[in-house]
Parts: C-alpha cells; sequence; structure tokens
C-alpha cells in the first residue's frame, strides 16, 4: 500500500492510539519517521521505540501519567505534500506557549524547534506536537 503522507499516518496513528490508551502502536520503517520519533522521545513525548529491521516496523511505546493520561495532548501536520511551509530560525513558532513541540526538517537533519533556534537554522515544519 503506497500513502501519499507517510508523516500524517504517523500522526494519525499516535493520535488514535493515545485517545484510546493503548501502550504500544506499530508503524512502517523509515528515516524519517523515525527521527521524528527520536525527537518526541528527546522531549520525553513517549517513552522509546524499537525498530524491527526484518519486518521493515517500529513499535512505538506511549508516555503516561499515573492518572493514565497520554503526554500527547495534540498532533498538527502543519507542512503538507501539497503546501510545504518553511520558516526562518526567528520565525520558528512557540508551540502552546513553550509547552509544545515543533519539528523541522533542516538542512543539519530533523530537530526540535528549541534546538533548531539554538542553531540558527531554519527549514521544513513538519508538525507541531502538545
Amino acid at each position: 500500500m503506497s500513502l501519499s503522507d507517510p508523516i500524517a499516518d504517523l500522526l494519525t496513528r499516535i493520535r488514535n492510539a493515545a485517545k484510546a490508551k493503548h501502550r504500544y502502536l506499530d508503524v512502517s520503517l523509515s528515516q524519517m519517521k523515525k527521527s521524528i520519533l527520536e525527537v518526541l522521545k528527546e522531549a520525553g513525548f513517549i517513552e522509546h521505540f524499537l525498530v524491527d529491521n526484518e519486518k521493515k516496523k517500529m513499535r512505538v511505546f506511549l508516555k503516561y501519567t499515573k492518572e493514565k493520561q497520554c503526554l500527547i495532548n495534540g498532533l498538527k501536520r502543519n507542512s503538507k505534500p501539497s503546501v510545504r511551509k518553511y520558516v526562518g530560525y526567528k520565525d520558528i513558532p512557540n508551540v502552546m506557549e513553550g509547552l509544545g513541540l515543533a519539528i523541522l526538517s533542516t538542512s543539519k537533519g530533523i530537530m526540535s524547534g528549541y534546538k533548531a533556534k539554538h542553531e540558527k537554522v531554519g527549514g521544513e515544519i513538519l508538525c507541531s506536537v502538545w
């Protein structure tokens, strides 16, 4: 099955699993998805993820509070294949007044908005997480 937007598929799967309070979810393997999951792990939105190269799948373990609330309250795909959104490092959005995270694709790889501002690189805003 061919997907026209694999990043939107990843975000939708995470959103649905979080609403259904699943412990983990499985997604297909790609370098871009893996990089996005690494940024989410560094920011503390997910516990961890496992990569199975033989089956070309990744298993993502979601992070919950003691009250069984998922730490991911919302995900939004900012740049789409049909409409790309690029920003300079000065214009990187502050998601939910600092409580959220913007994920960018830059010339130095996929990174969080905070790291991109620190390294003074702009790029394509892939998604926002809060």
